[in-house]
């Protein structure tokens, strides 16, 4: 069976011209992605997105250059093979290094480098890259066309719309027409500007007011690029507005704290036959991955603390979520500790019911 195309069944503007393969681009656009996100888009996360779609973008946490070249890569860049198409994101302002560490990730299978020029937190700002480079975009142009030098998959930018004092539409415009110029195979931006001095990186998330409209005009003014829009994304209804009027929709905390919105993805946005799943199926399906984990020598808590909001909204949530917290850290926990929270949640509508006590496992 042919895998279905990467525009099938989009909204009319990421389905024409603005989406799917092109001759400035290397690789296939997605229409949808699940963002790059600290502590949270680890290897086990993205396995468990991956039983919700076979076919958006999955994105690793920030790694730094330096980790990647001189850390422990198993550890930091080991993935499932089944979580192709995966992204590998680095930090960095030093075109070699970036260079250096865009070949290793490329070398461990990753589909695509992606070069961090949107996090705002001060350990990172100190290293003078993520947002502050928004700042310096001559810096990230020599960067990406390093990367690009160095690898064969694209090589793409995730920025802000602006930092600080330099948040007109004509600064990022600048931006985007300098690294433009280097080859970036993608513009992932989130409609955010960054307060560099004065919010913390929570912050930075929710304070500073979304401007969609800046990610609109830059997709309208420059039809040749490729423009995905990030921020305040919370649902597919949302992400469909968003596909009329650019080529790809980056999801981010909405599929961590409730990621049963993204169940349609595969359906809705890349023409999918393959039959949905409920939750308890996702759950299930994530058994034997806990079982090899757990025999290799890893701890279930890895693996577990991405799975408490599967049930947010269903009766037996509550239950769900303490029967984790309270028995995955145990040293000799495993699947029987999932079998015994699933058992707390019935198949049906979510419901507002009263929750049982947590039960007692021996």
């Amino acid at each position: 069976m042919s895998r279905p195309s990467a525009n099938a069944g989009l909204p009319a503007r990421a389905a024409g011209l603005r989406a799917g393969v092109r001759p400035e681009t290397r690789g296939e656009v997605r229409a949808l992605s699940i963002a790059p996100m600290m502590d949270r888009t680890d290897r086990h996360f993205r396995f468990m997105m991956r039983q919700l779609s076979r076919y958006a973008l999955l994105y690793t946490e920030m790694l730094t250059t330096g980790a990647v070249i001189h850390g422990d890569r198993e550890h930091l860049l080991g993935f499932d093979a089944a979580e192709h198409p995966v992204a590998l994101q680095l930090g960095g302002d030093d075109p070699a290094a970036l260079a250096e560490a865009a070949k290793i990730g490329a070398d461990w299978g990753y589909d695509e480098i992606n070069l961090n020029v949107g996090c705002p937190s001060s350990r990172v700002q100190s290293g003078c890259f993520g947002a502050s480079l928004m700042a310096r975009p001559e810096r990230v142009a020599e960067a990406v066309d390093a990367m690009r030098r160095a690898v064969s998959v694209p090589v793409t930018v995730k920025h802000r719309i602006g930092i600080d004092a330099i948040d007109r539409y004509e600064d990022m415009a600048r931006f985007v027409e300098i690294v433009a110029e280097a080859g970036c195979d993608r513009f992932s931006v989130h409609a955010r500007k960054a307060w560099l001095n004065g919010l913390s990186p929570k912050e930075n998330r929710t304070i500073p007011p979304l401007r969609y409209d800046d990610v609109y005009r830059l997709a309208a003014e420059r039809p040749e690029l490729v423009v995905e829009i990030n921020g305040g994304v919370t649902d597919l209804d949302q992400a469909a507005e968003h596909l009329e009027r650019v080529d790809a929709v980056m999801i981010g905390r909405a599929a961590y704290e409730t990621p049963w919105v993204l169940a349609d993805i595969d359906a809705r946005f890349f023409g999918a036959t393959n039959p949905s799943v409920d939750r308890h199926d996702l759950v299930e399906r994530m058994l034997p991955y806990i079982d090899r984990h757990v025999a290799e020598g890893g701890r279930l808590h890895q693996i577990s603390r991405h799975m408490l909001t599967i049930f947010v909204g269903c009766r037996g949530a509550k239950a769900w979520k303490r029967t984790i917290s309270e028995l995955a850290p145990r040293d000799d926990a495993g699947r029987k500790v999932i079998e015994l929270a699933l058992a707390q949640v019935p198949r049906g509508t979510p419901s507002a019911a009263e929750e049982a006590p947590c039960p007692t496992w021996t």
